[in-house]
């Protein structure tokens, strides 16, 4: 997670900025114990040549390997003093439609916060969200250069990290199958039965709470008790015969 404040530039624009996280971790963190005396397992930052004596952590800096065992430091001013002025500020290099932009390159995601420069902001997000347009651009987060999309929704503007072109894996090879027309309009017809207006707030994470359930249960003394499971249908080996009978469900689902 990065904390940048700076500037949104496009053209002569100049807009005071901070990012602020759209996304907060709900991951229940467990510690590695010892089972056989119940003491929490540390890792511990030794120096290799030197018996592996433990290593404070302001005595640690950044070394690139330009030859065996032979480094050169890096310090925090030193990545500073590499940026320019355009490295630091989020400078948008070209607008493009939103619908253009895979999904596969997206990573991270910031609400952008004005620090100045409101009118200008309030232009540029209501224009963006208008023509629905994204803005391109890049700027140096931390120590690596990250490419960004730039976005409007419902009133908030949004800053998407990117993956870079040579950063996405090519597609593996796969076999193609034949396909008959029937089963491919058997097949269109269940995706419209199921198809529904997505709501994410229908979806709720059921594992995180029923590991904080087994939590309380293990505090409590109690044994965890063995999720049972639904009985799965049946197996059916013939692909038309499947989406039939899954057609037919839905339908019964749908008229129930």
């Amino acid at each position: 997670m990065y904390s940048y404040k700076g500037a949104i530039t496009f053209g002569l624009v100049y807009i005071p900025v901070e990012l602020v996280a759209c996304i907060k971790n709900n991951d229940i963190g467990f510690n590695l114990i010892d089972k056989k005396t119940m003491s929490r397992v540390k890792y511990k930052k030794t120096c290799v040549d030197c018996d592996d004596k433990e290593v404070k952590n302001e005595d640690i800096v950044k070394g690139y390997q330009y030859e065996k065992d032979k480094y050169v430091i890096f310090t925090d001013k030193d990545f500073e003093k590499i940026k320019s002025k355009k490295d630091k500020n989020i400078t948008i290099e070209q607008f493009v439609d939103l619908k253009e932009v895979d999904p596969i390159y997206f990573d991270k995601a910031y609400y952008v916060k004005p620090t100045g420069g409101e009118k200008a902001f309030a232009v540029l997000l209501s224009a963006m969200e208008k023509q629905n347009k994204a803005g391109i651009a890049k700027v140096v987060l931390g120590t690596k250069e990250a490419l960004v999309l730039i976005r409007g929704k419902d009133g908030n503007m949004l800053v998407n990290t990117l993956y870079f072109y040579d950063e996405v894996m090519k597609a593996p090879v796969v076999k193609q199958s034949k396909v008959l027309e029937k089963e491919v309009s058997l097949a269109i017809s269940l995706i419209e039965e199921m198809t529904e207006k997505f709501k994410p707030e229908s979806f709720k994470d059921e594992y995180n709470a029923k590991l904080k359930k087994a939590i309380k249960l293990k505090i409590a003394g109690d044994e965890i008790v063995v999720h049972t499971e639904r009985e799965e249908p049946n197996k059916v080996i013939n692909l038309m015969e499947a989406l039939k009978m899954s057609l037919k469900q839905g339908k019964l689902k749908h008229d129930a």
